[in-house]
């Protein structure tokens, strides 16, 4: 770690979380393990090489670290209270804008005492940042828990280069208006320079929102956010001069889409052991004719649900028995103090008692439910091993297991069902593409994938690889920050590479 006197970095990453977990110890005997998870795969190498620091919350309450170093990244640790993880983290994240944000999947609450605490620690972290960054630094900030960051970083240090990226989806209009601090949030992301989103539909929603609440003019991906008269004076960047002749500052809004680190599956795929275990887990499972793969975070969001009573019928109309047809469900546990995620791990424990108690065999159980997580070797046999993998999200940011799958085929195998409300759905056009509501089309779907010949699925699982490998975690990262150093929000670089081609929502015509 710098010493303190020169305690200055060109790039700075905010996030609620640090990227490494802590193991055992405190102070300087305190031992890190570095989290797993695409991001940190994206940011270490760019941040290695531009002098980087990562400032997040160590994920401990009422625990100071001082900063430190771990695998040769400079960390600052920024502390939260007992008080604060359940108000600002546990409450205002995760109990009102988490569902907000995912189509009121569970009603919001709304709390003002959350509201305070929330701007509370987003200025904790916005001071964390104001402190480290040198003069014209980059700071990226990650995600819907410090949505007021960029502002508070702007009107502090104006010459900041400044980024935001949400990962989960940002809602219409119609619903983001239900939000009593909707204009302090939108404010707080229009103190970014470039504001990220997943999706088109997302950054569309996000400009709604802003010509709602403030009347600014937008153009394509641009905002234009007028100068009041104290910033003229300041060091902008993206000055520029608005159709009435006001200075406006430009903010350029529009979709990034996240992906993995695609070479690190590979490789962990092309690994004999882990070949092997995949092999092993179909002989633990009995051998079925067909294996079936759900992974998830134990969430409301995921449509757990959806696919189990699809499952369920499916049995029960005898398309297949359960020696035939296997489905292993890893359900990650997943903010298990929030009621409604209690409520959704009783809910899907009593479909799965029910479905293996009325359907399943001797020696054969229809579902086998797992809720743990895996590391990511075990993880990729399970991909390896299955020859379905449903991702039937009810509403979902990217979902990058259904990435991780197609990194994982190296065989040019497998099945992806894919919900068309993941944002993974706008790019993996060669998966097939259903509604989880509706849960005929979904037993269409998976009885489709389970009959499809060889030849069909070789083709398809190419082309989602060639999506996949193309499109990694590394250009992600490369793409984010190439815009947000452009002099030129107009750039003909800053264009979107998605497919555009559109298809029937199950794709069963490709």
């Amino acid at each position: 770690m710098k010493s303190a006197e020169s305690e200055q970095y060109e790039l700075v990453i905010v996030s609620n979380r640090l990227p490494v977990d802590h193991v055992s110890g405190e102070g300087d005997d305190a031992v890190w393990r570095t989290s797993p998870g695409g991001l940190v795969a994206a940011l270490e190498p760019v941040m290695r090489e531009r002098d980087g620091v990562w400032i997040g919350w160590p994920g401990m309450p009422d625990v100071h670290f001082e900063p430190f170093e771990a695998d040769g990244i400079d960390l600052i640790p920024v502390p939260l209270s007992a008080e604060e993880v359940e108000d600002y983290y546990e409450g205002f994240s995760n109990d009102t804008l988490w569902p907000l944000y995912h189509d009121v999947i569970s009603p919001p609450s709304y709390h003002r005492e959350w509201w305070e605490a929330y701007q509370r620690v987003n200025r904790r972290f916005a001071d964390a940042a104001i402190e480290v960054a040198a003069p014209n630094a980059i700071v990226w900030v990650h995600d819907y828990q410090l949505q007021l960051v960029p502002k508070m970083l702007r009107d502090a240090r104006p010459d900041l280069i400044i980024g935001f990226f949400n990962h989960i989806p940002f809602p219409p209009y119609g619903i983001y208006s239900q939000l009593p601090w909707r204009r302090q949030i939108v404010d707080g992301l229009l103190g970014a320079d470039v504001v990220g989103f997943q999706r088109v539909a997302d950054a569309g929603n996000f400009a709604r929102a802003v010509r709602r609440l403030h009347g600014f003019e937008t153009r394509g991906n641009i905002i234009n956010v007028p100068l009041e008269d104290g910033q003229l004076e300041q060091t902008v960047r993206h000055r520029a001069t608005g159709r009435r002749g006001h200075p406006i500052r430009t903010v350029l809004a529009r979709p990034f889409p996240i992906s993995i680190d695609a070479q690190e599956y590979q490789k962990l795929a092309a690994d004999p052991q882990i070949r092997a275990r995949a092999r092993e887990i179909r002989e633990e499972l009995g051998n079925p004719r067909v294996l079936m793969l759900g992974v998830d975070r134990l969430d409301y969001t995921k449509g757990i649900r959806h696919r189990m009573k699809a499952f369920g019928e499916l049995l029960e109309d005898g398309a297949f028995t359960s020696e035939e047809v296997a489905l292993v469900q890893v359900a990650s546990p997943s903010r298990e103090r929030v009621d409604a995620y209690a409520q959704l791990r009783d809910e899907v424990e009593i479909m799965v008692s029910r479905i293996n108690g009325d359907f399943s065999q001797l020696g054969h159980p229809g579902i086998h439910y797992l809720h743990q997580g895996y590391p990511r070797e075990e993880m990729v046999a399970l991909y390896l091993a299955a020859d379905v993998m449903l991702v039937t999200a009810l509403r979902d940011g990217m979902n990058l297991v259904a990435k991780e799958y197609v990194a994982s085929r190296t065989d040019q195998d497998g099945v992806l069902i894919l919900s068309e409300f993941a944002g993974a759905s706008d790019e993996l056009r060669q998966a097939l593409l259903v509604n989880p509501h509706d849960i005929d089309g979904l037993k269409s779907a998976i009885v489709h994938a389970i009959r499809m010949p060889q030849r069909e699925r070789t083709r398809r699982m190419r082309a989602l690889r060639k999506r996949v490998l193309s499109h990694d975690v590394q250009r992600w990262s490369a793409t984010f920050l190439d815009a947000l150093t452009r002099e030129d929000h107009n750039d003909p670089a800053n264009h979107l590479d998605i497919p555009k081609r559109t298809v029937a929502p199950l794709g069963y015509g490709d």
